[in-house]
Order: C-alpha cells, then sequence, then structure tokens
C-alpha cells in the first residue's frame, strides 16, 4: 500500500505539471508555496518525484509522510 505524501516547495506550479509530477495532486497556497499531494509506492519513487524538484530548481521546503488517520479524514471530506 502507497504512503501519502506532501511535498511543498517555494513558487507556484500550474495544474498542468500533476502528470509530470506522477499526478500529484497541486495545490497552490497564499503564501508563494505550492504543495504536492498523494500515494508515493515506495522510496524509490519519493526519490524521483524530488529529483523532478531539483530539475524544475524549486527550493524544497518540506517533505511530510501524512499520517493513515489524516489520510483517511481526507478522502472522507473531499
Amino acid at each position: 500500500m502507497a504512503d501519502i505524501y506532501q511535498i511543498r516547495v517555494r513558487g507556484h506550479l500550474g495544474a498542468n505539471w500533476s502528470e509530470w509530477f506522477e499526478g500529484l495532486r497541486i495545490t497552490n497556497e497564499d503564501n508563494g508555496e505550492a504543495v504536492l499531494t498523494g500515494p508515493v509506492a515506495d522510496q524509490a519513487e519519493l526519490h524521483g518525484l524530488l529529483v523532478r524538484v531539483r530539475d524544475l530548481g524549486l527550493p524544497l521546503v518540506a517533505v511530510t509522510r501524512i499520517d493513515e488517520g489524516v489520510t483517511a479524514w481526507m478522502i472522507d471530506n473531499r
């Protein structure tokens, strides 16, 4: 089962980048950061996503694995 991750970067991203980031949902926040959220199968996939962040030159702010209880709440409250 894949874990849900949030990858937070400085700068906004258009929705068209979602496919390039393996279908992660992109949310642009008022503070100038973008949050990429979604399932990540394993550490190799996570590493690949972080390489893409680096390749775009986006400053990485945080990487967070979301707790299963929070994940269930997010799914129930879409």
